[in-house]
């Protein structure tokens, strides 16, 4: 006779980071070389300026399993391609309104701006991202059926 278990197993959720390479990025590496933890489950996308993230790269992300997306770039007025992060306030509220529209929680996205001396912020808005969406749970709004099979 098979013994039952009913272990629930921790949720972690699936965070997508699109870091703007001039200053996100280097805010994370300012943040790995400091030895300032955030979790492994924070898979980073390099981009060239955050105006480069598509908001059908967002949508994507959650179609592929994703619980929370973060785009993180540099502060308003400091970008390295002058204005892109002001284009990238305006395309990321208007995204966010449509996934609101579709019923994903606004929770589950951030627009964040993160200079490259700004290691110990990275750190810490990455913490905090990933606790709300913990606390959020699966996202299962926009998730492809097929990319959950295979579990």
């Amino acid at each position: 006779m098979q013994e039952v278990t009913t272990e629930k197993k921790e949720f972690t959720p699936n965070i997508v980071a699109f870091c703007c390479n001039w200053c996100s990025y280097a805010g994370a590496d300012l943040a790995g070389s400091s030895r300032l933890t955030y979790p492994a489950n924070v898979k980073i996308i390099r981009v060239p300026c955050s105006c480069r993230v598509n908001p059908s790269f967002v949508l994507k992300a959650f179609q592929q399993g994703a619980d929370g997306v973060i785009l993180c770039g540099c502060h308003p007025g400091d970008c390295h391609y002058v204005t892109g992060n002001y284009y990238t306030r305006r395309r990321m509220s208007l995204l966010f309104s449509f996934l609101n529209y579709m019923g994903i929680e606004k929770e589950r996205t951030r627009v964040e701006w993160v200079s490259a001396a700004e290691g110990q912020r990275f750190s810490a808005v990455m913490n905090d991202f990933v606790k709300t969406v913990t606390e959020l749970g699966e996202n299962k709004r926009l998730t492809d059926l097929r990319v959950k099979e295979g579990e």
